[in-house]
């Protein structure tokens, strides 16, 4: 076949079509978001909440194992968590972050568990001020070595559960001592109490680990 001035702007296009279909081809679609994953969950769609449990069970996880300090606790929490969502996709509304929401649907998860186990946090008033002590060194366990990090988290682990719990929802997770009470049922002051014997009792921990924060 001749390329003659009519015939060439035609294989152009051609050879422009052909590149441009391969590459669609080849793209992979872009990933769905959260919401719109529990969207489709919601409809029950499982491959959705498949992916959805894929992408965050082990944030998941981890919340419950730094709640319980129990490997086995934490395992069967985390499932228990995933049922929970199963059952109340339908109820997210995208009012905040989908992982938000699952965080506090697995907080609420940990803290029935704990009930049934018959933890209780100490009560005091809410008048009770009690001082604001973050243990030198742990203000970003993030940034810490990971040595250190590693030391934190076994502290952490041997905290007695209501120490624990308001230590890790405050300090960790950033929840202010007004979110803390709602989510734990208590007082202002009962968070605030917990919070300092909780680091008191920390420090004392780490001290006896020897390790030392920079």
């Amino acid at each position: 076949m001749s390329t003659d001035a009519t015939t060439y702007p035609t294989l152009q296009e051609a050879a422009r079509a052909k590149k441009s279909s391969t590459a669609t081809a080849t793209d992979a679609p872009a990933p769905l978001s959260d919401h719109a994953l529990a969207r489709q969950a919601a409809d029950g769609d499982t491959a959705a909440f498949e992916q959805l449990y894929t992408r965050h069970n082990r944030r998941v996880y981890a919340l419950c194992l730094r709640m319980t300090g129990n490997v086995s606790e934490a395992e069967d929490l985390s499932q228990e968590a995933f049922i929970q969502l199963f059952r109340k996709i339908g109820s997210f509304r995208g009012e905040s972050a989908f992982t938000t929401w699952l965080h506090r649907l697995t907080v609420n998860q940990v803290l029935m568990h704990f009930r049934k186990k018959g933890v209780r946090l100490e009560h005091t008033t809410d008048d009770g001020e009690v001082p604001v002590q973050i243990v030198k060194g742990t203000e970003n366990h993030l940034r810490m070595p990971v040595v250190d990090r590693i030391g934190l988290e076994k502290a952490i682990a041997k905290l007695p559960p209501g120490y624990r719990t308001v230590f890790l929802l405050h300090d960790v997770e950033g929840h202010e001592h007004e979110e803390i009470a709602k989510i734990l049922g208590c007082s202002v002051g009962t968070s605030k109490s917990q919070l300092h014997k909780g680091r008191m009792k920390l420090r004392t921990l780490l001290k006896q680990q020897k390790f030392s924060f920079r």
